[in-house]
């Protein structure tokens, strides 16, 4: 355990917020923590050193049991509707107080620590949870703290997440046993009835989505990395899209791989850690995720050889969405601070299931602004509870279920940084090719990375392009190390006719969903599809 030679003021937090547990273990190194989460049963060690677990039930977010407190701070500040759910703030105080109870004479386990890299922009937090595994997670993904922090640490925000302890609807007003609840003006969320550890950190990352536009930062579900000559790009997609796979580059460092903020000083991290899906995960395609599978790191519904206890990443039998969770100095060369200059380049990552979207476009300013309030991708299998094929989804911002706020006011921010940092945007889909899921296979992670080099090295701005007149796309004519047809998704189809329908539908669809923005976009919206 960290030496805390302020535990008095430690304890004294503790009992003011209202825990009364029979020991409490605070930021304990991963060594430790590993060993009290294999000894308590709550999962083992794999033959890479990774502490492996299962999350029962609940292998994915939970959207439909996501809530935020409505409250004179959030009443006319947070897009209320299907995707952020008001919570009466009498239901959620009695709810923390039973949590809280239901602690009393049991072990807990705390990590203090921050979120966001930049010193202007950071907010100190603290991850309560009743099992092992879950504090070992918190303390990979979030930003940990100095001995000197630590010593000095009082929280701004607090998460509680117990697994083992479930709501009743009918007497909680949630829709489950499972329940994120997410209290801005009592700077507390509350987790239960799931043990997906990744609820946490979408649920600060919903904080920051919230708090970081008032201090004029724009939030942004994104991966970031940075060249050897200082060049920053972010690569913007849902869960699936190829975020965490397509920014852990090699030849260039990483600054993060799932959520950024971009202030007047460039851009920064909000995590300190990763979280990525492995399945189907091999060493040659994947070697940064590969080799950070080692000691600290957690397995999320990887299934284990019963004797080796080699993970088996081609085994769905559990989940689609098998996940690892590990620090971003896990990753060579990661950038440390992480923290990157304006983002010269801005990739926003689409999984095309229907399989008719080129590979790459080019997209003007005006172009950027519209698929960045369409959002346009597929969820995947097993990134949420139900999903068992890829379906076609408008997640406004590449981020919907995380931005509490409405989708314009961030477009608005992202479109000032575009136009005061000339920033290049363009369109990857990494979805299907020659057909729709089902008949087409997925365009291979080869071409996907090869794309993804030449639009951040910059190669593709010196290249011929012609214009997808449907989709009103840029679509370049050539691209260093994929095949010219590959480019062209029409020519990847049989049956040139059934595309042509395909496409059809889904330029129908785009238009069919931005009309939800009303006639003040018009000036965005002609960047959109041009169905004849």
């Amino acid at each position: 355990m960290a030496p805390d030679t302020h535990a008095a003021d430690f304890d004294v937090q503790i009992r003011e917020f209202g825990l009364r547990p029979s020991r409490v273990h605070r930021n304990l190194d991963p060594a430790e923590i590993t060993s009290i989460a294999v000894n308590s049963k709550e999962g083992r060690v794999s033959s890479t050193g990774a502490l492996s677990v299962h999350t029962g039930r609940y292998t994915g977010r939970s959207p439909n049991d996501r809530f935020i407190v409505d409250d004179g701070t959030t009443h006319d500040t947070v897009d209320w509707g299907a995707i952020n759910h008001a919570f009466d703030p009498a239901n959620f105080e009695a709810l923390a107080e039973r949590m809280k109870r239901s602690m009393d004479g049991k072990e807990a386990y705390v990590f203090d620590g921050f979120i966001g890299a930049d010193p202007q922009n950071q907010m100190s937090i603290r991850v309560i949870n009743d099992h092992a595994w879950q504090s070992l997670f918190a303390r990979q993904l979030f930003i940990r703290p100095t001995g000197a922090e630590l010593e000095a640490h009082t929280p701004e925000f607090t998460v509680m997440c117990l697994n083992d302890f479930a709501a009743e609807p009918a007497r909680d007003a949630t829709n489950s046993e499972a329940f994120i609840l997410i209290g801005l003006s009592q700077k507390l969320v509350l987790i239960g009835g799931t043990q997906y550890a990744g609820e946490m950190k979408k649920a600060l990352f919903s904080v920051m989505n919230y708090v970081l536009p008032e201090r004029g930062v724009l939030p942004m579900h994104c991966s970031a990395n940075i060249s050897a000559q200082g060049g920053t790009a972010l690569f913007f997609g849902l869960s699936g899209t190829g975020k965490t796979t397509l920014s852990a580059d090699p030849a260039r460092k990483l600054i993060g791989d799932d959520e950024h903020g971009w202030s007047e000083d460039g851009t920064f991290n909000i995590e300190g850690g990763c979280y990525a899906k492995c399945i189907n995960l091999n060493r040659e395609a994947e070697p940064q995720i590969w080799d950070a599978i080692r000691p600290g790191a957690v397995l999320e519904n990887v299934v284990l050889d019963s004797k080796t206890r080699e993970p088996d990443f081609a085994d769905a039998s559990i989940t689609e969405n098998t996940r690892v969770a590990y620090p971003l100095d896990y990753i060579p060369g990661a950038v440390s601070p992480s923290i990157g200059g304006h983002a010269d380049v801005i990739v926003f990552l689409t999984t095309d299931a229907m399989g008719v979207l080129p590979p790459v476009s080019r997209l003007t300013r005006q172009g950027a602004m519209y698929h960045f309030m369409s959002g346009y991708t597929s969820k995947l299998a097993g990134t949420e509870r139900g999903i068992k094929e890829p379906k076609a989804v408008f997640s406004e911002c590449f981020g919907a279920p995380f931005m509490p706020r409405h989708a314009s006011e961030y477009a608005k921010m992202l479109g000032k940084r575009i136009d005061e940092h000339d920033t290049t945007v363009y369109l990857i889909n990494t979805g299907w090719v020659g057909g729709s899921f089902g008949t087409g296979s997925r365009i291979s992670i080869k071409y996907s990375r090869a794309i993804v080099s030449a639009a951040v090295g910059q190669t593709l701005e010196s290249v011929s392009y012609v214009h997808n007149d449907l989709f009103n796309l840029d679509v370049p004519q050539m691209c260093p190390g994929v095949p010219n047809d590959i480019l062209d998704p029409r020519q990847q189809w049989s049956d040139k006719a059934v595309y042509d329908s395909v496409a059809l539908r889904l330029a129908h669809m785009f238009v069919d969903n931005f009309a939800k923005f009303g006639d003040s976009f018009e000036d965005i919206s002609s960047a959109g599809p041009s169905i004849p």
